[in-house]
């Protein structure tokens, strides 16, 4: 069984003596001694992963930050903490297989927050994240059939919300399906798209269990 151990780091940067931006970034680090190449791999691509959007925070978006709290305090109105927060959650862990998506939410005012999905599907035996395709070897029209099944499925739902999506989804599914946007779980895959691609922020992050094609 891979063992994972947590990693997180977390800060509350100020600008004249006022919290105007915290943040808590969490990303897994596996512990295990075995399939030490691939492991060690998983390990970086994440630390990076993690290094990389707290350079990001500390650098970019303390200065809009801090562009905010300035315009706001001449202007009257109300101070707002911009906040960032990155979660990570294993979704299928077995043998020399881990599966995994990261969900980034970053507040910078307004009415709510955005999430954006970001997922790894990791094979720690060779060292390297699978593609979709790996997983219909034998069917060149796999995104076709794909493509349908999510479809179906939006029908289906929507009989039931007809809100729950945009009107011209079918239009906006074949616009904005990613091939890297899917992670395993044990008994499929699922497929899912962005806040605002196909559905109403309302909606959330939408998500197609893909079992048998």
């Amino acid at each position: 069984m891979i063992k994972i151990k947590n990693v997180e780091i977390t800060e509350e940067l100020k600008y004249k003596d006022v919290i105007i931006l915290t943040y808590n970034i969490q990303y897994p680090e596996i512990v295990n001694p075995k399939l030490e190449h691939g492991i060690n791999r998983f390990n970086e691509y994440n630390r990076i992963k993690a290094l990389r959007l707290e350079e990001y925070i500390k650098n970019e978006l303390y200065e809009d930050a801090k562009k905010i709290y300035d315009y706001n305090v001449a202007n009257g109105y109300p101070l707002m903490v911009f906040e960032v927060i990155l979660n990570y959650y294993i979704t299928y862990q077995e043998d020399n297989f881990i599966s995994l998506y990261y969900d980034q939410y970053e507040f910078t005012g307004g009415a709510h927050g955005n999430t954006i999905r970001s997922s790894q599907n990791w094979d720690l035996y060779i060292g390297k994240q699978l593609s979709l395709s790996c997983f219909y070897p034998n069917n060149p029209y796999y995104i076709i059939d794909i493509l349908k099944e999510i479809n179906y499925q939006i029908k289906r739902q929507m009989n039931l919300d007809k809100n729950k999506y945009f009107e011209n989804y079918c239009e906006l599914v074949l616009e904005t399906f990613r091939l890297e946007n899917y992670y395993i779980i044990p008994n499929g895959i699922v497929i899912y798209f962005q806040q605002y691609d196909i559905a109403p922020y309302s909606s959330g992050i939408p998500i197609f269990y893909i079992i048998h094609i």
